[in-house]
């Protein structure tokens, strides 16, 4: 039977050891003939990353050592750790940066020397025994951590220097002739996503290249994906006309041809590198991501006849498109299912399920099932967000009741939060909370207006689209206007601080790893996003007081409301002094504050015992803060000047 209790009380089979449970985050895919690699994030094993391969055999078996994490920190945030050729699997080392090589049955070797460099997106150019890749030198003298190309010998040996000049690089990709060379490059102010450029050159018998071309992109169009066909045509996807779509490249013409243009997104913001939304199946067939209304679906195009075919799939979300000769392999989602590595048979349209993240299975009564809403907001326009009601098969709210809101604003800013099983949110929802995860002005997803809404107003459209959607689901009678609260990770942290800071909506606020004073992040911050703030913001020193009219540090006596803050020890994107100072005004100013400070963590929390703690916290906070008592027993927390 259905039992009344208040919100917030529920007993929930979601616990937080469950919530972080004994999933993995499966990421790229490489195939390397009948053989498929691909990594898993393990929270269980301190966050390492893995590298498993599956044989033709169907043998499963993780091929790098429990002392290896098989993760690259080029641009921070990394991304393309590792690639195969012949069976050899080279892989970047978290711990040293080196580049490994791997063969059946063998222990890791170094093919690099020691030294301040990092190693991401490597393509094998197998005729010549090197690995292309993007290089990052971070030796003392090199100002700002010099990107380039590079080629690491197979065999061992320094890195060779093949094109240098720009600030960022990545994509490097060979011809199947191995006589031309793609990559994109782009240039401080711009992020990947502001804008980026395709260059080709020519590859030279001594392994060098020469005579550079520009293909397509520039400071207001962003290049995303260059790849070979069979055959040797050049694909890529531009936003050229607002929508990330597909181009080939036709070199007789020297001119870009779309393919089955649309009001869909078929790229993503590079973030990370080695971020795949298509692959070819032969010459004639890609198999590709696009992303309508917030939902991603699979598609097979006929590159000739320009034949589009949506896939029936059940499932909302799609990454890491790889082909190869088994099939279309890819990373699916659904908000019922958790992450799963698939392959298709683009003949009968059959799925396998290689590898889950996660074994746990969750009763659907106790599942939120996201719907997407799109409501108003400032300046009379629209903005987007999945609303996820409370869900617990076993209880019921009083009817004179509303339940409390956690308004949800994700990291980047430049991102995207889609509608998939998040374990994190499932937490909440069965015990009696709404969730509202919003993709506010600048996400991606919904074309490049959108997500250049946020261009020079970071702290502003943000703030307006998370209240925008508490109101409005305050307005339908699905939240408690006394009881929102609002949390983010990193820029969503920021989010959060301003909301707080500037605005008098919210009641109690979590920042996880957030921004609170954009002077010192500027100062502070790694090469990659050294001048994204002036593109969300706007130009040093010309901006300088907007930096501090915007920074909530700045204006902490205007918070009233409790606060708690989550932090990395080891945090090199957002370092811990933000979270700290922040925390100090406040605790000084009288105002409830809770620091949570994890030794060995990062940017974004990898460990399961941390994610498992960061839970029950903030449930504990909220409960103090909202006047509820939760059914788990929880270690509390100290909270500083809470009566």
């Amino acid at each position: 039977m259905t039992r009344t209790a208040p919100y917030g009380s529920w007993v929930s089979p979601v616990t937080s050891d469950v919530a972080a449970g004994d999933a993995v985050v499966l990421s790229e895919i490489v195939v390397d003939g009948t053989d498929v690699y691909w990594t898993e994030l393990r929270p269980r094993e301190g966050g390492r990353k893995a590298l498993v391969q599956r044989a033709a055999d169907g043998r499963t078996v993780v091929i790098t050592p429990p002392h290896f994490n098989a993760r690259t920190r080029v641009h921070e945030y990394g991304g393309g750790d590792f690639t195969v050729f012949a069976h050899s699997a080279f892989f970047s080392n978290f711990t040293d940066q080196r580049l490994y090589r791997v063969d059946p049955g063998t222990s890791p070797e170094a093919v690099t020397p020691p030294g301040l460099y990092r190693y991401a997106d490597g393509v094998a150019d197998g005729a010549r025994r090197r690995i292309i890749c993007v290089l990052e030198d971070h030796t003392p003298g090199e100002q700002d951590a010099r990107n380039a190309l590079a080629a690491v010998p197979m065999d061992g040996g320094a890195a060779r220097i093949l094109v240098e000049g720009s600030d960022f690089y990545s994509s490097p990709r060979l011809s199947p002739d191995g006589t031309r060379l793609a990559w994109l490059s782009w240039n401080h102010p711009n992020m990947p996503w502001d804008g980026s450029e395709l260059w080709v050159a020519a590859v030279q018998p001594d392994g060098s290249v020469a005579g550079p071309i520009h293909v397509a992109g520039g400071s207001d169009e962003s290049i995303f994906q260059p790849e070979w066909s069979p055959d040797g045509d050049l694909f890529f996807v531009s936003d050229r006309t607002e929508w990330w779509n597909l181009y080939r490249w036709r070199e007789d013409r020297q001119a870009a041809e779309a393919l089955a243009p649309m009001e869909a997104e078929f790229g993503r913001p590079q973030w990370s590198l080695r971020t795949s939304t298509y692959g070819f199946i032969g010459a004639g067939t890609i198999a590709c991501v696009f992303m309508s209304h917030g939902v991603r679906t699979l598609a097979l195009l006929d590159v000739e006849t320009g034949r589009f075919e949506p896939l029936d799939l059940p499932y909302t979300d799609f990454a890491q498109i790889t082909t190869g000769p088994g099939g279309v392999y890819f990373i699916a989602a659904s908000p019922t299912a958790p992450a799963a590595l698939m392959r298709l048979d683009p003949k009968t349209r059959d799925t396998e399920v290689i590898r889950r993240s996660s074994s746990l299975t969750v009763d659907t009564g106790y599942l939120s099932i996201p719907q997407a809403i799109e409501f108003p907001t400032a300046g009379g326009l629209t903005a987007h967000a999945w609303y996820y009601p409370p869900a617990n098969k076993d209880f019921a709210g009083p009817d004179e009741e509303r339940p409390p809101l956690l308004v949800v604003s994700h990291g980047g800013p430049t991102s995207f939060s889609p509608a998939i099983l998040r374990l994190e949110f499932q937490y909440w929802t069965s015990r009696g909370f709404a969730v509202v995860d919003v993709n506010y002005g600048g996400s991606t997803g919904y074309g490049r207006s959108y997500r250049n809404r946020l261009r020079g107003k970071w702290g502003i459209v943000d703030v307006d689209d998370c209240i925008s959607a508490a109101m409005y689901l305050v307005d339908l009678g699905f939240a408690d206007k006394n009881r929102l609260a609002i949390r983010g990770g990193s820029a969503g942290g920021y989010t959060t601080l301003c909301a707080l800071a500037f605005r008098d909506v919210f009641h109690a606020g979590a920042s996880h790893f957030g921004v609170s004073d954009l002077e010192a992040m500027h100062r502070e911050t790694h090469k990659f996003e050294a001048q994204y703030d002036q593109r969300l913001i706007g130009p040093l020193p010309a901006a300088a007081a907007l930096y501090r009219a915007r920074s909530p540090i700045h204006h902490a006596d205007r918070i009233r409301v409790p606060v708690i803050f989550f932090q990395g020890r080891e945090d090199k994107i957002v370092p811990p002094n933000q979270s700290e100072m922040m925390a100090e005004a406040l605790r000084a100013a009288g105002i409830p504050v809770a620091y949570v400070l994890f030794d060995g963590e990062q940017h974004g929390f990898r460990r399961a015992r941390t994610i498992q703690r960061t839970l029950e916290a903030e449930l504990y906070f909220y409960s103090r803060c909202f006047a509820f008592t939760p059914a788990d027993l929880i270690p509390p927390i100290p909270i500083d000047n809470l009566r």
